[in-house]
């Protein structure tokens, strides 16, 4: 790709540089306004929000025609209220965050500001603007620094973090926080902010609400407009670093926790020679005598016969929680006995995520604390196609350049690289090579110890608690003081970091912990050479080193970047680091003394490229197979979304009971007692008159009458309910039918995609099978949805619960109950009450009785509904 790029650049130019002119000619026009807005009054200057908002109404003004004076007002706003003044480079990035790019801005540059203009232009459309950060803390400190110049411009804006949401409010006061600018958040519902122009939030609970309001019953909860343009800030780290796991909503399901320890147990006893393990792919097997080893302790003959297919899911899950998961490096556990995962990238600990397919169990098994449940998803979205739903898109970052491919391919962004403020003085000096990881920690302590003694200020970056924790012991026998800045104590993560560039200070971060805070120079640090970034071992992408580099050199400060490697490195190790290792020692390099080797660094690299394009094709993967069940999201969520927001259903339920009539009158005349019981369970009409229908031969004829027959007894219905009535009950049928089988899709969806790899064994392509398999299982849910719908409704009673007198809590809650027992009712009176649907192997729902698996996802949706409706008595 890269050389790709090059090849047109000689034959057309550099398309960077085209993009950066064209810009460049904006900024001269901004630029030319100044002193327009620079001689108006507070007040003049604020009255300029209505002012471009009646220009936007004429014909032909787009908000590229008021550009210009959008990004020249928010500019001498920001100059008056916070004292900051956009340089032109932070115009030419927000100019590409406006027209729908990633811009790449180094650390420093101040992306915070910037993204300002672009989220002004675009909120005087009136249709919400979301600015995504990476954690509650910059959602809140954005917002509450940020929020003083929208408001003084007219413009409201908004805060969404894990169960909380505020609105910029300047006259209210919150004392109680350390943070002055964010006292002016003054708590609101969630919706409030959302309504507001611009909404500043984090990308799992924008993702979140995104989920939830497609579960809820009533329109009043939706809390998101439409989603219109977002900013995405770190946009590597979102869209790329976590979409690998997708966003999941979900219940706790019945799982008996005795399974996860014995096979804990059993994986604890195996030896290498009992495994293959892949540290490259994160994959590991059990070789044909770790097989008999498993075998003989489990004492069965077999594991792989059709009777023990859940004792290799859990062989699997405790394999890999045994050999690739380590403490401290994956994950933590708490003093509480709590496992919580530890992000590769950042550091910081996933607060709430777990691993999915059993093998949070499987770690907690392991390390010995309780086994929580597994769950059942309730709803699912990748980052992927929850961002890609925005009718626009962008991002900013520091480092997004090495991965512009991804952002194409995935996203359609193009990433434009904006040139610093001041030229970069930092000094990146060559990557220091060590023998044994012991020698390199060694020298890493002594190099921190002879800049502490200058009084420079040390960042060093590493890529785990484990190896952070490390580096602390040797200076702790040095007596040097630092602070330490992992997953165990990131809520101090901002203070930290604020103060990582002061005179002395040594600061221990995990990998890039501190993103999105500036490492600002202390009095006289500048003189002295400015901030130390040491790498302790390269990461596994060239774009996480590239991050902690930027975290010293800020607007043109000076600084040194050093990393230090050793051929005991995980990249090193798994890349050809023990030939590095015996060319050392034929070298007779000594085990303290370092190296510095270009063919040695270039290696490094090439390693790191390999595991990005592994990483990249696993994301790719991701969105493969997301992509399959989105399509089938889309018809179900756009449904909801229809008879939530009050469109008339009943078109949709003649369309089902066409549909269902003509399925019904398909059987041949020939098959008619077969025609009368399967015709009697849905609609219930006399076996004489539907034994009669049976009899025409005429398909047509046949299909008429029945729907003749099966419009008149509705009308009944209609009749003895009261149309009103029976609207409410089809609404309420319809919705609780389509969440439960929704669930009941989704679980079938993951028992597909766990094992459509083994369709390659068989020299089919497990992607293309998986598209078939689940449009089977979608046209499977469509016709149980008809048929469910249809039941309930037909055997829907007429009840005196809901009386005029009611209220409309009271109403609601009775209308509930009555779709609840319609839907009830409706499915005895084909069962008897006996539920036991079968699950073929390829989870595929049979047309066969029901199980007890589906009552346990009836009883879930039932626990939605009731929190739905305590949700609706507090927003009422």
């Amino acid at each position: 790709m890269v050389n790709q790029q090059k090849a047109l650049s000689k034959i057309f130019g550099d398309p960077q540089k085209r993009i950066l002119k064209r810009l460049s000619k904006k900024v001269d026009e901004i630029n030319a306004l100044a002193p327009k807005y620079q001689k108006m009054s507070k007040k003049q200057l604020s009255d300029q929000t209505v002012i471009l908002k009646k220009r936007l109404h004429k014909k032909g003004v787009t908000l590229d025609t008021i550009l210009p004076d959008a990004f020249a007002v928010v500019r001498e706003m920001a100059t008056r209220v916070i004292g900051e003044r956009h340089y032109d480079v932070q115009l030419i990035g927000s100019m590409v965050l406006h027209e729908g790019n990633v811009a790449e801005l180094k650390t420093g540059e101040g992306k915070t500001l910037m993204s300002t203009l672009a989220a002004y232009l675009n909120a005087l459309e009136g249709k919400g603007v979301h600015i995504v950060t990476v954690n509650d803390y910059l959602a809140q400190r954005d917002a509450g620094w940020m929020g003083a110049i929208y408001e003084a411009l007219g413009i409201t804006t908004g805060v969404i973090i894990n169960e909380a949401s505020f609105i910029y409010d300047s006259s209210y006061n919150n004392e109680l926080h350390t943070d002055p600018r964010m006292r002016k958040l003054r708590p609101c519902t969630r919706k409030e902010s959302y309504q507001a122009d611009i909404t500043y939030g984090t990308n799992n609970e924008f993702g979140f609400d995104y989920l939830r309001d497609n579960m809820v019953n009533e329109v009043d909860l939706v809390r998101q407009r439409d989603l219109n343009f977002a900013i995405v800030d770190e946009v590597d780290s979102i869209l790329i670093d976590e979409a690998r796991t997708p966003l999941i909503i979900s219940a706790p399901a019945a799982e008996n926790p005795d399974a996860y320890y014995q096979f804990a147990k059993v994986a604890a006893k195996l030896v290498p020679d009992d495994y293959v393990l892949d540290e490259k792919r994160r994959s590991v097997a059990l070789t044909d005598v770790g097989v008999e080893k498993v075998q003989k302790m489990l004492g069965i003959k077999n594991l792989y016969t059709p009777d023990y297919v859940r004792s290799v899911y859990h062989m699997d899950q405790a394999l890999r929680a045994q050999t690739l998961f380590h403490r401290d490096k994956d994950y933590v556990v708490t003093t509480a006995g709590e496992v919580i995962i530890v992000d590769e990238h950042t550091g910081r600990l996933k607060q709430g995520n777990r691993y999915n397919e059993g093998l949070h169990q499987a770690i907690e098994a392991k390390e010995g604390v309780p086994v929580l449940q597994e769950s059942m998803t309730l709803a699912t979205i990748s980052f992927q196609n929850y961002f890609r739903l925005y009718k626009k898109l962008s991002g900013m970052t520091g480092t997004a350049f090495t991965e512009a491919e991804e952002f194409q391919q995935i996203y359609s962004l193009d990433v434009v690289v904006v040139p610093p403020n001041k030229p970069i003085t930092r000094k990146d000096h060559q990557d220091l090579i060590y023998k044994t990881e012991k020698a390199k920690l060694k020298a890493v302590a002594e190099a921190i110890k002879g800049y502490h003694k200058k009084g420079r200020p040390v960042l060093v970056g590493s890529g785990s608690i484990a190896k952070n924790e490390l580096i602390a012991e040797w200076l702790d026998k040095e007596g040097i003081k630092y602070e330490i800045l992992n997953a165990k104590n990131n809520e101090r993560e901002a203070a930290i970091i604020e103060q990582a560039g002061q005179k002395g200070a040594i600061t221990l971060a995990t990998n890039i912990a501190g993103r999105g805070t500036d490492i600002k120079l202390g009095k006289g640090v500048r003189e002295l050479g400015g901030l130390v970034v040491i790498g302790s071992e390269r990461h596994e992408s060239r774009r996480i080193d590239n991050q902690l580099r930027g975290r010293g050199g800020r607007q043109g400060d000076p600084g040194d970047t050093q990393f230090y490697v050793s051929t005991e490195d995980d990249l090193m190790r798994i890349f050809q680091g023990e030939r590095i290792a015996a060319l050392m020692d034929r070298l007779g390099v000594d085990e303290d003394m370092a190296i510095q080797n270009r063919a040695v660094s270039k290696t490094l690299e090439a390693a790191q490229k390999r595991v990005e394009g592994y990483n990249f094709d696993t994301r790719k993967n991701v969105v493969q197979y997301d992509n399959v069940i989105n399509r089938h999201r889309r018809v179900v969520y756009t449904m909801r979304r229809k008879i939530l927001d009050g469109g008339n259903i009943q078109p949709e339920i003649q369309r089902l009971l066409n549909e269902k009539v003509a399925e019904l009158t398909a059987v041949p005349a020939k098959n008619n007692s077969k025609f009368v019981d399967e015709f009697e369970t849905v609609i219930p009409l006399e076996r004489s008159l539907i034994k009669k229908i049976g009899d025409e031969k005429k398909d047509k004829l046949r299909r008429e009458r029945a729907l003749e027959a099966a419009q008149k007894l509705y009308h009944t219905k209609e009749k003895e309910l009261g149309e009103e009535l029976l609207r409410g009950v089809e609404r309420e049928v319809y919705l609780q039918v389509l969440d439960t089988l929704w669930m009941q899709h989704l679980e079938n969806m993951q028992h597909l995609r766990e094992g459509i790899h083994w369709r390659s064994v068989g020299q089919r392509d497990p992607l293309v099978e998986y598209r078939s398999e689940s449009q089977k299982l979608f046209d499977s849910l469509q016709a149980t949805l008809r048929e469910e719908v249809l039941r309930a409704l037909y055997h829907v009673r007429k009840t005196d619960a809901i009386t005029r007198e009611a209220t409309d809590d009271e109403h609601d809650t009775e209308l509930t109950k009555l779709a609840e027992t319609a839907v009830e009712h409706g499915v005895n009176e084909i069962t008897g009450g006996e539920e036991n649907r079968d699950h073929d192997f390829e989870g595929n729902i049979k047309k066969a009785p029901r199980n007890t698996e589906v009552n346990h996802q009836r009883n879930l949706a039932r626990k939605k509904k009731k929190i739905q409706r305590q949700n609706r008595k507090k927003h009422r």
